[in-house]
């Protein structure tokens, strides 16, 4: 088994308006998640919160803890979102079992000590893709699917933005200390997603594409309202959205995306909401 783990500073909003193509890709952008029989990890410093991806293939993998932690397991002082992108897969926390298929989500609060993955068929691996964020609150492991789902459906054709938001671990549906993630999917003509855009200050997030179609791309706009960049994206890719910046992406099909956030509240409405006609 191969751990894999990568630490990105906070970068400040007048900085990155300087960065070219590359240095707002090194920044942000997590282009490669997924490898076989390995935990890949990347902790970002908005909100100490870790993005990362488990596939196990040959093997049943454990969630190792990284010496840059400091602590005596994982999820010692942390708390952890995982949704299931690949074939079925299990989990087993701290002895108990919790079969996951696609785009089934699980929480394990404070205090898990072991937590190991593996697939169900090694040839249509699990790809478990996983995000953290510090905790103070020990909240009882929950496996959330679809239909524990809070569902939302906004946009429209019109707007090309038509999309449902499956609210998976947020508080209306279970108890978190900070960590929320749920999951949208566009309909078929539709490429927006959150749009119009919006920032929140007192949260930050991570956004991960899938299911887009091969031959296709996302485009991911982010930065201050006024100075936007954007960050060309492919399938199974994952990027960090600071507290100030806009977080919005179009692609040039419909897809699918999982949105992860922490930070000072768990008010999914808590938005600072920019005009279309606004942004720059």
């Amino acid at each position: 088994m191969k751990t894999s783990f990568e630490s990105r500073y906070a970068v400040s909003p007048g900085e990155a308006k300087q960065f070219d193509t590359a240095a707002l890709r090194k920044n942000f952008l997590m282009e490669s998640l997924f490898e076989a029989d390995a935990v890949k990890l990347t902790l970002s410093h908005y909100d100490r919160y870790i993005t990362g991806g488990v596939m196990p293939v040959n093997e049943t993998v454990e969630l190792s803890n990284p010496e840059n932690l400091k602590a005596a397991y994982f999820l010692e002082r942390r708390e952890l979102g995982i949704i299931n992108v690949g074939a079925k897969g299990k989990i087993v926390a701290d002895g108990v079992t919790y079969d996951l298929e696609f785009k089934e989500a699980l929480y394990l609060g404070k205090g898990t000590q072991t937590v190991s993955f593996a697939s169900e068929d090694k040839s249509n691996p699990a790809k478990f893709y996983i995000n953290s964020a510090p905790a103070h609150h020990t909240y009882p492991n929950k496996k959330v699917s679809k239909a524990d789902a809070e569902i939302v459906e906004l946009g429209s054709p019109e707007t090309a933005n038509h999309r449902v938001i499956n609210k998976l671990l947020v508080n209306s549906v279970l108890p978190t200390c900070q960590l929320q993630m749920g999951m949208t999917e566009l309909k078929s003509g539709s490429v927006w997603n959150t749009m119009p855009a919006h920032t929140h200050d007192r949260r930050m997030e991570v956004y991960f594409y899938f299911e887009v179609p091969q031959g296709q791309s996302v485009c991911h706009f982010m930065g201050e309202p006024q100075e936007t960049r954007h960050i060309w994206m492919q399938n199974e890719q994952a990027v960090i959205s600071p507290n100030w910046s806009i977080h919005s992406g179009a692609g040039t099909s419909n897809y699918t995306f999982i949105w992860g956030m922490a930070g000072e509240n768990l008010d999914y409405g808590d938005m600072d909401h920019c005009a279309i006609n606004d942004l720059k």
